[in-house]
């Protein structure tokens, strides 16, 4: 009877609602998961929805805020004409408020949105019982569906709402966003008595200042030449936390000073009636400093992945503004030059669903490794790879266009915007084998108090490469614009040399490539000690 009772309750230290351990058939798995699913393919609906036409629990009621303000906004005051925002057709100008307004909008749904996003694919992630084998698999395959979330929810923004929107139905579209935020806030409300929770280990940003601030207070003392001395609680304190120690390493040693334990530290922590924990901001113990070295290692890692973004942030700048100077009409349908994103999350989605049911199987059969299939860090360097060819092509299809271009002074060219069909096909896939990975590949190196921000730094890359890009296009503008010429990507695309840009993109992310190449290969994986019967003994007491 004792066994079933432990057999029915996760061993990974997650619990429900109330704070007791999660009971295996009422909490957590798929159901909770698709929830969460649900709530973030709405939510980046809506933002996608405002953003190709516009340049956790709170964090809803942010984005709701956000959404509304913009609807109401629009509707009272933006439009000014009636009628107007449809293409070739401007607005008047507003009041410095007026844009005030509008800009606070945008930038609480990005705040609303895109903030806790990190948080919320842990917290879906942790649905899933990492010591239960088929609850392993479903976590891992939940990084995958969510990354497919994100971009359905893309696919209807930047196909339907970009086609409503550039008729000059904007209110109409900003209404559609906040229906879809407000939905997504009721979705993930629903499951509020099924999922399953973590202790919390205070904040990951916190923890990880504490052991900076804590080695650089002892930077005078010498460093022990082994764990022999270092700081660690004891093991059923870290335990009960549902949390793995990390074993001790000798890289980046300098920070292992934040474990030394000093007379100091000693009688701080005797002067401290009834609670012996240290300040964590003078001691840390060794896996906090571990925790701290593990993110140090990823950062090599995560710069080659912001010059990776390079490629897919021009999908969403330079490839738009190329499809602009084809020709975009099939009989009398314009085709708006930002839908051809659709190309691209078509494939991405396609490629994540048949890739753990056919792809990789096919793999592992034709390779005769089983049951070894690809690495995080090998899907990431394949990915790479095609995006260097996405870029290839995207500047041949550049070439074809000017080939086609008028000398009459006119922006466009004959040719069909569908010769882009491949160079988005082709990062579609890149996307797939590069954004998938690296989540997985970041949770599984970041330890359990610093998960959420270990996947704040995956997700980050593309932010930060959308500036460097931006960086590296000034740079090549202002030095091919000298002396009267129009420069490589000028207003009129055929007076400029767009594909020297994508030649250029695809030579920088080849040097990119080589790079992570270098550093897969010098990685070291964290290490942590297995989970023994600690937990079972916490679920009998309950």
């Amino acid at each position: 009877m004792e066994e079933r009772l432990c057999d029915a309750y996760t061993r990974d230290g997650s619990l429900d609602i109330r704070g007791k351990p999660a009971i295996k058939g009422r909490t957590g798995g798929w159901k909770c998961g698709a929830l969460l699913l649900v709530n973030q393919g709405l939510a980046n609906l809506a933002f996608a929805g405002v953003e190709v036409n516009s340049g956790s629990i709170c964090k809803i009621f942010v984005a709701v805020t956000g959404t509304l303000a913009l609807c109401f906004s629009t509707q009272s005051f933006l439009l000014r004409p009636h009628g107007c925002g449809k293409i070739g057709q401007l607005c008047d100008p507003h009041s410095p408020a007026e844009t005030a307004i509008f800009y606070v909008s945008i930038y609480l749904i990005a705040l609303g949105i895109g903030a806790p996003e990190p948080a919320l694919a842990t917290f879906g992630a942790d649905q899933f019982e990492e010591e239960d084998p088929e609850e392993k698999q479903s976590r891992t395959s939940f990084y995958s569906y969510f990354y497919v979330a994100l971009n359905l929810g893309c696919l209807f923004s930047e196909t339907v709402l970009v086609y409503i929107e550039n008729l000059g139905y904007w209110v109409l579209g900003f209404w559609i966003c906040a229906g879809c935020t407000i939905f997504a806030f009721l979705s993930l409300l629903t499951g509020i008595f099924r999922y399953r929770h973590f202790k919390p280990l205070g904040n990951p940003i916190s923890r990880f200042s504490q052991v900076i601030v804590a080695s650089l207070r002892k930077v005078n003392l010498e460093i022990p030449t082994n764990a022999e001395g270092l700081y660690e609680i004891h093991e059923s304190e870290e335990e009960t936390k549902g949390m793995m120690r990390i074993l001790h390493t000798n890289d980046f040693k300098f920070l292992d000073r934040a474990a030394i334990m000093t007379p100091a530290d000693v009688s701080l922590i005797a002067s401290n009636q009834g609670d012996h924990t240290p300040n964590p901001w003078r001691l840390c113990t060794i896996t906090q400093v571990e925790e701290v070295k593990s993110v140090f290692r990823l950062l090599p890692v995560w710069l080659c992945t912001i010059m990776s973004s390079m490629a897919f942030i021009q999908m969403l700048s330079l490839f738009v503004e190329q499809g602009a100077a084809t020709n975009t009409k099939i009989s009398n349908f314009h085709i708006p030059p930002a839908s051809m994103t659709a190309f691209d999350i078509v494939s991405t989605t396609a490629f994540i669903l048949l890739y753990d049911k056919f792809i990789s199987p096919l793999y592992v059969k034709i390779t005769k490794r089983r049951p070894k299939t690809l690495s995080e860090l090998q899907r990431i360097g394949i990915g790479l790879a095609i995006a260097v060819l996405a870029m290839i092509t995207a500047g041949i299809v550049e070439q074809h266009r000017l080939k086609y271009a008028s000398k009459s002074g006119e922006e466009t060219s004959s040719m069909s915007i569908f010769w882009q069909i491949p160079q988005y096909v082709l990062l579609g896939v890149s996307e797939a084998f590069v954004y998938v990975a690296q989540m997985e590949f970041f949770a599984s190196q970041i330890p359990d108090g610093l998960k959420s921000f270990g996947i704040a730094l995956a997700m980050s890359s593309t932010a930060i490469g959308s500036y460097i890009c931006s960086m590296i296009l000034s740079v090549v503008m202002a030095l091919t614009s000298k002396n009267g010429k129009p420069g490589w990507v000028p207003p009129n695309l055929n007076d400029g040399h767009l594909d020297r840009f994508f030649f250029l993109s695809a030579t920088i992310s080849s040097l990119n490539l080589g790079l992570f190449v270098v550093c897969a290969r010098r990685y070291k994986c964290i290490s942590l000690e297995k989970r023994d019967e600690a937990n079972e003994i916490e679920v009998r007491s309950h």
